[in-house]
């Protein structure tokens, strides 16, 4: 039995080499491998000696060549196949352990890897349904099970080669998915010369998903329903840098809101440059603040509404005090707590008297890429969710201007708003969400939600739509709020009735120029 092993990643290689020999198998090897094997002390066989010929251009060239995939590629069923390899003096190759240079880590032509994956690719193809086929390993993890196999059976069985080949179709296929990514990249000589597209790389033709599972859901979306996070394949995100301190596993619905969560927090903290409080149920913010003190802030993201915030994720951008742990216990129950850390004590407070929560702990989150949403039978792609027009850009419309306070939580509104699914309207003052409408068919009832949840703490305030009021009743509305100034992007055919309508109402209004919708 041979064996061809080539590998960059060289974990583990020198003592599966060791025991495969031990079993009677020759071993071909070449390059780095090579020689970490024959220093090691294992007998090997060089690639040169196969074919005959020397490795070239840099070893660009060394395994492409008929004597390897010859020896891969036989179908032992086949008799003529058999009688080639005799006339052409090739020996069978009945297991390839091969893993790919790393392109991730450097990309660049020098690390696309042309003669692994032709080996890899013609192992899998060649796996077999019968005792004549031929293994492929991949991945370090394998070589114990691969091991143990051969020691009690003398070969792989056919349903090992089918798990390992397709784990190497796998590995190929996030190889070129990678490399597609990279040269979806703007070229260095565009960005230096001004050339490469301002508002960032439009959509490619194709997209390549390659995703590895990395954590098992609790449940799905519902209990009946399988569950599970996947990542891009040899990727670490955000989520492979949280731990996890206490709780349940994670259900799908907590990997969803606390991620949205996670986003929002740092993306209203950052443009208020203070700490911020987030708490999400179903997606949608219920409550929002910001402020100068984390327990504070916490307060009055909870009292923005109190009932929907219970079973809840709560998100906080700085690290959780012992100040704050007290306003958590007196408020209602949280599914899960999410900060950058927790002083000392904090956690055990939280257990102590919220023993269903989850407390989780995590880095910043990611710069979002392009999203994806699924729909029957394809995708739907567009560019990462961002604010395009700057508040300094924004257009007084109105007779009255904003006041600087009015202006600040004309900002805040319209942050919040931003990551609110439509209709969305939020009333705000004192940078803090104190109404919220989300969801409804049509603007005016979101407007009557917000409006009801705020109470009158809007009073003053700003209140934030994420799409023109198409008529005037929606500034109606605001005004019935008690706000004092109105955001929205402006656009509409009866912007005029709209305008007329907040003058004689002695409302301020902006239009942004930008629509904030998310479904």
């Amino acid at each position: 039995m041979r064996a061809l092993i080539s590998v960059w990643d060289k974990t583990g290689v020198v003592d599966f080499a060791t025991r495969l020999s031990g079993l009677g198998w020759e071993i071909v090897s070449s390059g780095g491998t090579a020689g970490a094997l024959a220093d090691a002390g294992v007998p090997v066989l060089a690639v040169e000696d196969v074919t005959g010929s020397p490795e070239m251009l840099d070893g660009r060239v060394k395994t492409l060549h008929p004597r390897i995939h010859g020896g891969i590629l036989a179908d032992r069923s086949k008799p003529a196949h058999l009688a080639s390899l005799d006339e052409h003096g090739i020996a069978a190759i009945d297991l390839v352990v091969c893993n790919l240079y790393p392109f991730r880590s450097d990309p660049g032509p020098e690390l696309i890897d042309i003669g692994g994956p032709a080996m890899v690719r013609a192992a899998a193809k060649n796996h077999g349904d019968d005792a004549g086929g031929v293994g492929v390993v991949v991945d370090p993890a394998d070589y114990e099970p691969v091991l143990a196999e051969l020691a009690e059976l003398g070969a792989l069985s056919p349903a090992t080669r089918r798990r390992l080949a397709r784990g190497a179709f796998a590995h190929t296929a996030a190889y070129d998915a990678a490399i597609v990514s990279w040269l979806d990249e703007p070229a260095d000589d565009d960005a230096e010369s001004g050339t490469a597209d301002p508002g960032g790389a439009p959509l490619p033709p194709t997209v390549h998903l390659a995703l590895e599972r990395v954590d098992e859901c609790r449940y799905g979306e519902n209990p009946h329903h399988l569950g599970a996070r996947y990542r891009p394949v040899g990727e670490l995100t955000w989520w492979d840098h949280a731990f996890q301190h206490r709780g349940l596993a994670l259900s799908y619905l907590n990997f969803f809101d606390a991620d949205a969560a996670w986003r929002i927090v740092h993306d209203l903290g950052d443009a208020e440059d203070c700490p911020a409080v987030v708490i999400v149920k179903h997606a949608n913010p219920c409550g929002a603040a910001a402020g100068d003190d984390l327990a504070d802030t916490y307060q009055r993201a909870y009292d923005c509404d109190a009932r929907s915030a219970f079973g809840g994720i709560v998100a906080f951008n700085r690290v959780v005090d012992l100040d704050t742990v007290e306003r958590l216990e007196a408020a209602a129950q949280a599914d899960l707590v999410i900060a950058p850390g927790y002083e000392d004590g904090v956690i055990e407070r939280i257990a102590a008297k919220r023993r269903n929560t989850r407390v989780l702990e995590g880095p910043r989150p990611d710069a979002a890429g392009i999203s994806l949403r699924q729909i029957n039978g394809g995708w739907l792609a567009q560019s990462p969710h961002a604010f395009a027009s700057a508040p300094e850009d924004w257009q007084v419309v109105t007779q009255r201007r904003p006041t600087e306070q009015e202006l600040a939580d004309a900002r805040f509104a319209w942050r919040v708003c931003g990551h609110v699914t439509s209709n969305a309207i939020v009333l705000a003052r004192d940078r803090t969400a104190w109404g919220i409408g989300a969801g409804q068919q049509n603007r005016v009832e979101s407007g009557q939600l917000a409006a009801s949840k705020a109470d009158g703490r809007a009073a003053g305030g700003a209140c934030a739509s994420d799409a023109f009021y198409p008529f005037p009743d929606g500034v109606e509305a605001a005004a019935e709020a008690g706000v004092a100034v109105v955001v929205q992007p402006g656009g509409a055919l009866r912007d005029d009735d709209v305008i007329a309508r907040a003058n004689q109402l002695g409302l301020a209004m902006l239009f942004t120029g930008e629509r904030q919708f998310r479904h």
